[in-house]
């Protein structure tokens, strides 16, 4: 895929080649795919509420059709790309909206992978906000995002490691450097903060990216 020089969703050739540059560029992708779609079977009951925040072109609901069918779950996917919702392939009816327009109906379960940071700063926590306050209680709300590193020489370590993985899984160094200049002003890492005030708590981390599951009490 050729890297644009400012990052956007709205582009055919980003789209069309998601799927195999988020794992190329993301190497531990699909092991925290796996860890949110098993948090989240905990939470999805008969008849259950869920959302996919940022679904691009599916992979969240196709990681979950098979628990979302057999708890005949109402399950919305939201995208804000055109271009990625045209590709989209998975369960429920798609919103081709920004979650932030969004106006949530109460749910059990909410998943936002990888779409907060590429909210405009000052949307990130109102919108957090709101779509937490819409959880059930005995509900939950899982985000995985890129966070700003902790300061001082653990900060160059997690940097270096991501790069280090990106380099294994085969990405070319060229497109490296290419793709963390094009996400410029595109792409705000969260403040951890942010999430923890909410009560979340962190069950996953590579680097600068993070898992947290935010659960509303009964």
């Amino acid at each position: 895929m050729k890297v644009p020089s400012n990052w956007t969703f709205k582009s055919s050739e980003v789209a069309s080649h998601f799927d195999e540059h988020v794992r190329e560029q993301l190497p531990w992708y699909d092991l925290a795919t796996s860890a949110v779609v098993t948090i989240a079977r905990h939470y999805i009951h008969d008849k259950a509420r869920v959302y996919d925040l940022g679904a691009s072109t599916g992979n969240i609901g196709r990681a979950l059709a098979d628990v979302l069918r057999d708890r005949d779950a109402r399950f919305t996917p939201i995208e804000v790309s055109r271009e990625m919702a045209k590709l989209y392939e998975g369960p429920g009816q798609m919103i081709n909206r920004s979650i932030i327009d969004v106006e949530p109906e109460a749910f059990d379960l909410a998943v936002a992978f990888l779409v907060f940071m590429f909210l405009p700063p000052d949307q990130v926590e109102p919108t957090l906000r709101r779509w937490t306050q819409a959880t059930k209680p005995g509900g939950a709300f899982i985000i995985v995002e890129r966070f700003l590193p902790p300061g001082g020489y653990l900060s160059i370590v997690n940097s270096r490691l991501t790069l280090t993985e990106k380099l294994n899984a085969g990405v070319d160094p060229l497109e490296i450097i290419e793709k963390e200049l094009s996400l410029a002003g595109a792409q705000r890492p969260l403040e951890a903060y942010i999430v923890e005030m909410f009560g979340g708590v962190e069950f996953f981390r590579f680097g600068d990216f993070a898992g947290y599951i935010i659960e509303r009490e009964r």
